[in-house]
Order: C-alpha cells, then sequence, then structure tokens
C-alpha cells in the first residue's frame, strides 16, 4: 500500500553538502525528512519558485528523454528504507506499458517536481521510521 505525501519543507543549508526536505502525509500527520545533496535541493527549490534554468538540468534532461520516447512519468513512490538509506522508484508509462525504474528519491522528487506528478511513500516506511 502507498500513501501520498507532498513536498512540505526544504530546509537549505549552503554550508553543507546535506539539505533536507520533508515529505508529509496528505490528509494525515505523519511527515518524515530525507536527507539529499545541495545540486538536487536547489533544483527542486528552483522549480517550485518558478525559476526556470537557462539551459536543462538533469532531471529536467530525464524528463525530456522520457518524452521524446513517447512516454510519460506517471508517479514517484519511495519504496524503503535500508540501513539509513531511502529507495525510489520512477514509475513511466510509454504506449500503455508500465516501466519502473529504481532511483534515488532526491532524483525522483527532483523530477516529479520538473514533471507535476504525484509523490506516495509505501507504508511500511512510515512503519519503519515511525514504528
Amino acid at each position: 500500500m502507498t500513501v501520498p505525501v507532498e513536498l512540505s519543507r526544504i530546509i537549505i543549508n549552503e554550508a553543507s553538502d546535506q539539505q533536507i526536505i520533508m515529505l508529509k502525509e496528505i490528509g494525515g500527520t505523519r511527515s518524515f525528512p530525507i536527507v539529499i545533496g545541495i545540486v538536487e535541493v536547489l533544483a527542486i527549490d528552483r522549480r517550485l519558485k518558478g525559476i526556470a534554468p537557462p539551459r536543462p538540468m538533469t532531471h529536467d534532461l530525464l524528463a525530456g528523454v522520457i518524452e521524446k520516447m513517447g512516454g510519460e512519468v506517471d508517479k514517484i513512490i519511495v519504496t524503503d528504507l535500508r540501513n539509513h538509506t531511502f529507495y525510489a522508484e520512477i514509475h513511466i508509462n510509454i504506449g500503455g506499458k508500465k516501466v519502473i525504474v529504481d532511483s534515488r528519491p532526491s532524483d525522483a522528487i527532483a523530477l516529479s517536481v520538473a514533471t507535476n506528478r504525484p509523490i506516495f511513500v509505501a507504508e511500511q516506511v512510515f512503519e519503519k521510521l515511525l514504528g
């Protein structure tokens, strides 16, 4: 089972390589942080503020490749948490065929922001984090 979430907060500390994004359950109270890199957090932050980069960022490039190949991003799922590392999947539809691509959550979330597609979290991730 997956739970729809939203990106509720971005914490940027330019003095550090580790940045934080908060995912919050839509219609619920559960939330948790994910530590990501500065490049990904800045890409997410700029996109949310409506600031378009002069050239495609990696996430824009991936979205463009998916589109040019006749596909579209369906959703992002944060699937697991193992040894303090989050795992995610990018779900893509290509001509009616479902393709699932393994991804770092930071890249998947940046892609979801770039393509305006929903983010979900597997229930087991909430259970591991919140008991």
